[in-house]
């Protein structure tokens, strides 16, 4: 396990532990062959109402924004049938987790570390997606943007997980697959580790993470 001083690992959800894309997997073969591309926009629709409002001054809740950001993307990609539009976000409500995250999370927790989640998510969601995935008995907080009514990357967001383990930023190990997130991270003094699971060039050089990650299984292996 990780020999780090920092004893609490705190982790993005979406898209770091839940696979965001899981939701237009599970209806592959109703939505067709613009699933993919379908999906993509749907997550990049859900997190720029994000972060538009956020800049605005103002506040809706994260799953508010996915049903947005749904009807969005179904309206871009019309070949998929607007029928699905209950099942892909009832689906969006219990994402799959990836294979690593449990291994991780248990793994963290067998060392002696505390671990959590810090997410946009709002609480509903994210205890969707959490007992979907059976991973409550492995994490000792859940922290949602919900109750500050703002989104990451503000830093007051960050301030939730000093705030709710007690600790110093220097103690709190982020761990995300959003490079921005991670930036935002490290810019409040956390140590940042980046899961580039899809193998994206480098941004924010200025905030660089303690360690890239190729995927969750690689924190067992950090020196």
């Amino acid at each position: 396990m990780p020999s780090t001083s920092a004893s609490i690992f705190v982790f993005d959800a979406y898209g770091t532990l839940f696979d965001v894309h899981a939701a237009m997997a599970r209806f592959r073969d109703k939505v067709g062959p613009e699933g993919d591309r379908m999906s993509e926009i749907w997550r990049t629709k859900q997190l720029e109402y994000s972060w538009t409002l956020t800049m605005a001054g103002h506040y809706e809740s994260f799953w508010t924004l996915t049903g947005r950001a749904l009807d969005y993307a179904m309206a871009r990609v019309p070949s998929v049938p607007k029928s699905l539009r209950d099942d892909l976000l009832n689906a969006y409500f219990k994402l799959d987790a990836f294979p690593d995250a449990r291994v991780a999370l248990r793994a963290l927790k067998a060392a002696g570390h505390k671990t959590g989640i810090l997410s946009n998510g709002s609480p509903d969601m994210l205890k969707g997606a959490v007992d979907n995935a059976g991973l409550g008995d492995d994490l000792d907080g859940v922290l949602s943007v919900d109750v500050l009514k703002m989104f990451k990357p503000r830093p007051e967001v960050y301030g939730l997980v000093t705030d709710h383990y007690r600790c110093k930023p220097a103690d709190v190990t982020f761990v995300s697959s959003n490079r921005w997130d991670v930036m935002a991270a490290v810019s409040v003094g956390f140590s940042g580790l980046w899961v580039n699971r899809s193998k994206m060039p480098d941004e924010y050089l200025d905030f660089a993470p303690r360690k890239v990650l190729s995927d969750l299984n690689s924190l067992a292996n950090l020196p």
